[in-house]
């Protein structure tokens, strides 16, 4: 009897990672019923962290009320598990899917919800380890809201405050850890689990690379480019840590350096950490073949999205790995990855809008589950 394993990301925009790794399944088994077919549900950092470790570990989802990327109050949670760390899901607080189209603009965009989530996670309920997971933001602030909702303060060089913002970053002259700051992280660790390990700045950095998805115009991106580097230079002459030489800075807009640099965080591949709170490698042990995907596969996938992470570990375990993306965009990174197999779950001539309903989407992925057990399985 062989062994199939499945472990996806969630296909943004239409199905969890839960429900994309049982479409598949079903679809495998609808042609070898009496297969095995071990489903992990993983994440790597970005939207549904919190949804798949909740459901592999003990623990419960704490809900609270706090500030969306506009200052507009939402409902969000985060999980506490049983032994009292918390896990901060940035997408929660200031998710790009927060913000219609017409409303997204990285210039005034707040992290300050994030800052919320992991004030309540302390204060509230007591944690003292917190795993921020980021990915899928709509900001490129740096963090200055997150850390002006922890109680950092930040002053221009006449002394006068500035408005925690990314359009005011190059104003920053001076950063001032209040001792509200220092009693709420006494003793309060913080790992950063990012879904893309990119610098703080240059052609693959926060603003650069992934501002424009987040609404910026050209020369937004430069003044965002122009703010974060500046900020990174104040942040080091107060903390003696460059955010610009740190991989993983740039995730969710600079939060990733914020993090590290002012809080002490150590910065983690949000994949990586996932796959082994879910047990990947026991679980997949003894697989014919490994299948994994996301929304999107393409040259952003190799730096450090869930299907490089999955290829890594199989590899690891000599396992070949089969990719599926609700769409596929052919880039020299994924000739050269090393995928047995990469597939495009969407038919060719379907829109978008179509394939991005949630039944068309799990009817996708039953057929391409279909297609791959006559492959592997047979």
């Amino acid at each position: 009897m062989k062994k199939l394993t499945i472990a996806t990301d969630s296909f943004k925009g239409s199905l969890s990672s839960i429900e994309a790794t049982s479409a598949l399944a079903e679809g495998v088994l609808s042609v070898c019923p009496t297969a095995i077919v071990e489903q992990i549900p993983l994440a790597d950092g970005g939207e549904g962290s919190v949804e798949v470790l909740l459901g592999a570990l003990a623990g419960r989802r704490v809900e609270l009320t706090l500030s969306d990327p506009l200052g507009r109050p939402i409902v969000g949670h985060y999980a506490l598990l049983t032994d009292g760390v918390a896990v901060v899901e940035v997408a929660q607080a200031v998710g790009l899917g927060l913000l219609s189209p017409s409303e997204r603009n990285p210039m005034v965009a707040s992290s300050r919800g994030v800052g919320q989530m992991i004030r309540h996670a302390i204060e509230q309920s007591g944690a003292r380890r917190v795993v921020v997971c980021l990915g899928g933001s709509s900001t490129c602030d740096s963090g200055v809201g997150m850390l002006a909702e922890l109680g950092f303060e930040f002053f221009n060089s006449e002394g006068c405050g500035v408005e925690p913002l990314a359009c005011n970053l190059t104003r920053v002259a001076t950063i001032v850890a209040t001792e509200a700051v220092q009693r709420l992280l006494k003793g309060v660790e913080f790992e950063v689990a990012t879904d893309v390990m990119s610098p703080l700045c240059g052609p693959r950095g926060a603003a650069r690379l992934f501002a424009p998805q987040k609404g910026a115009s050209p020369s937004d991106v430069e003044a965002l480019e122009e703010g974060a580097a500046h900020f990174a230079e104040v942040v080091l002459a107060f903390s003696g840590r460059d955010m610009r030489s740190a991989q993983g800075a740039g995730a969710a807009g600079g939060m990733g350096g914020a993090l590290w640099a002012l809080l002490g965080g150590e910065i983690c591949s949000g994949g990586e950490l996932i796959a082994q709170r879910c047990r990947f490698a026991q679980r997949a042990e003894g697989s014919c073949v490994v299948i994994t995907g996301e929304g999107r596969i393409d040259a952003q996938t190799m730096l450090g999205k869930l299907p490089s992470v999955v290829l890594h570990r199989a590899k690891g375990m000599a396992l070949p790995v089969v990719a599926v993306g609700g769409s596929v965009e052919w880039s020299e990174e994924l000739q050269a990855a090393g995928f047995e197999q990469i597939v495009a779950a969407t038919p060719e001539g379907m829109e978008l809008s179509c394939a991005l309903q949630k039944e068309v989407a799990q009817a996708n992925l039953r057929r391409v589950g279909r297609q791959l057990a006559e492959r592997w399985l047979l």
